[in-house]
């Protein structure tokens, strides 16, 4: 039996993150609406062909079709994309900013808490531009596929928590 499960959550221990957060990016068009689109662009570029290919020229029948694909293949691509993340966590002793593409590839990249800083690029009328993690010469962008909103409070919450995590 794991004992370390049974321990009360302890935030000052170094070896439980007390900040952790998943970013992925917002996509709002689920599977069933996916084939509602679909349904509607093929039923659409259906209708629009009929008419050409009765007067004989069924070589824009061919191209509609192959437009309805396009349309389909772009969709396809970005709900394969949807599959990727961002995973941060923070304890006392190590920052840890993990990324999975949407191919799989991992990618980590570790911080000394104590060390690390939150860079912020501010634009003055659409609020926070670009987050960074820096700890000497490293660097790692991180909440790209973050809204702006969801940025800044991104930005408050590790800040807050790299604050915890200092002292």
């Amino acid at each position: 039996m794991d004992t370390r499960a049974l321990r009360e959550f302890d935030p000052k221990s170094a070896d439980i993150p007390f900040f952790s957060a998943r970013l992925v990016a917002h996509r709002s068009l689920t599977p069933r609406g996916l084939a509602f689109v679909m349904g509607f662009v093929g039923a659409i570029g259906l209708a629009v062909s009929i008419p050409f290919f009765l007067m004989g020229a069924w070589p824009v029948a061919g191209f509609m079709g192959l437009d309805v694909a396009l349309i389909y293949l772009a969709f396809r691509a970005n709900n394969r994309a949807a599959s990727a993340y961002e995973e941060i966590l923070l304890s006392p002793v190590l920052l840890l900013v993990r990324s999975v593409s949407a191919k799989g590839a991992l990618r980590e990249m570790r911080f000394n808490p104590l060390w690390a800083r939150l860079e912020r690029e501010d634009h003055p009328e659409y609020g926070i531009e670009r987050l960074a993690l820096r700890e000497g010469r490293r660097q790692v962008e991180i909440g790209a596929c973050l809204g702006r909103a969801h940025r800044a409070d991104l930005a408050d919450a590790l800040k807050k928590a790299l604050g915890e995590a200092k002292r």
